[in-house]
């Protein structure tokens, strides 16, 4: 476990090492302006409610759902993403 800024003891992970079905809240996003930018407009931004549906059989992309919608997602994009699981 990892300590944050929700105090101690509260796990956070990149998205892309969460497992099919874990789920949890997204705190920020470390990547360049525009990489950080696209994410946020396809709705990933923090305080949002995300879920790791599944992975493409070789790892890569990977789909999450996040305010009621679906998204495919490069692993590298989503290891940006860092989440505080339930």
């Amino acid at each position: 476990m990892s300590a944050n800024a929700n105090g101690p003891g509260r796990d956070e992970r990149p998205l892309a090492r969460l497992a099919p079905g874990e789920d949890g809240r997204i705190e920020r996003i470390d990547a360049e302006p525009a990489i950080t930018r696209r994410l946020m407009e396809l709705g990933l931004v923090p305080g949002s409610e995300v879920r790791m549906v599944r992975t493409a059989p070789l790892g890569d992309p990977i789909e999450v759902a996040v305010r009621g919608l679906r998204l495919s997602l490069r692993r590298s994009e989503a290891e940006c993403i860092h989440v505080a699981l339930r």
